[in-house]
């Protein structure tokens, strides 16, 4: 199957270059989202050999992703990954969710729940504040609603409409999977855990912003 790799990226040239010659050997290709950044992402993923969409200014996580989202399904593709691009996912893990999707799975997300040795107890109550708030509001139950690492078949990456544009994003693409019936299933993965990865993420004051965006999608939804 011909597998992309979707990394958003915003101000992450510190970490990018090792992100990519990790996932490169694993996939067919690779597009790179330069969300609006002010440093070298966009020097470090082109000299990478990535394809860069460039956002002018930045739109947010949930419209990096649309757009990956866009430019996968135009071009065909049987398997989207994303992944974070600060090298809290291991790549070596895409098999993995390759294998999933081969095996009748629509979308795949990888949950660092299902064996969360290793993960700040303040990351564990975020997530599980994360996935009542989307089982509440669209009835959608996974265990990790928050994880970046996912797949995404040919079909659903056809189906999906990511209409917000920020963290929020994370709970849509679950929603959306439920309301298009799509297979989802979970795998575990372990989550690579550095000061620099944990300083990315949301903190509590944009977690709540998350979750009233959230209550407005919902509401859309429903009108």
């Amino acid at each position: 199957m011909r597998v992309l790799a979707i990394i958003p990226a915003f101000n992450e040239e510190r970490t990018l270059g090792e992100v990519l010659q990790r996932v490169r050997p694993q996939v067919d290709e690779i597009v790179v989202i330069d969300d609006g950044s002010g440093d070298g992402t966009r020097a470090v993923a082109e000299e990478s050999g990535a394809t860069v969409l460039r956002h002018v200014i930045n739109r947010g996580l949930g419209a990096a992703l649309g757009t990956g989202f866009a430019w996968a399904a135009a071009r065909g593709v049987d398997v989207a990954i994303t992944l974070d691009a600060d090298g809290q996912h291991d790549p070596a893990d895409i098999p993995r969710f390759v294998e999933a999707i081969s095996q009748g799975a629509d979308v795949v997300i990888g949950s660092r729940l299902l064996d969360p040795k290793g993960m700040p107890w303040q990351r564990r109550i975020a997530n599980h504040v994360g996935n009542l708030v989307t089982f509440l509001l669209f009835g959608a139950w996974v265990t990790d609603s928050q994880s970046g690492f996912r797949a995404f078949d040919r079909r659903a990456l056809q189906l999906m409409e990511i209409r917000t544009n920020r963290m929020e994003v994370s709970s849509e693409i679950i929603a959306e999977a439920r309301r298009k019936r799509l297979k989802l299933v979970e795998i575990p993965i372990e989550a690579i855990y550095t000061d620099y990865s944990l300083s990315k993420g949301q903190g509590f004051a944009v977690g709540l912003k998350t979750m009233a965006k959230l209550v407005l999608r919902r509401l859309q939804r429903r009108s």
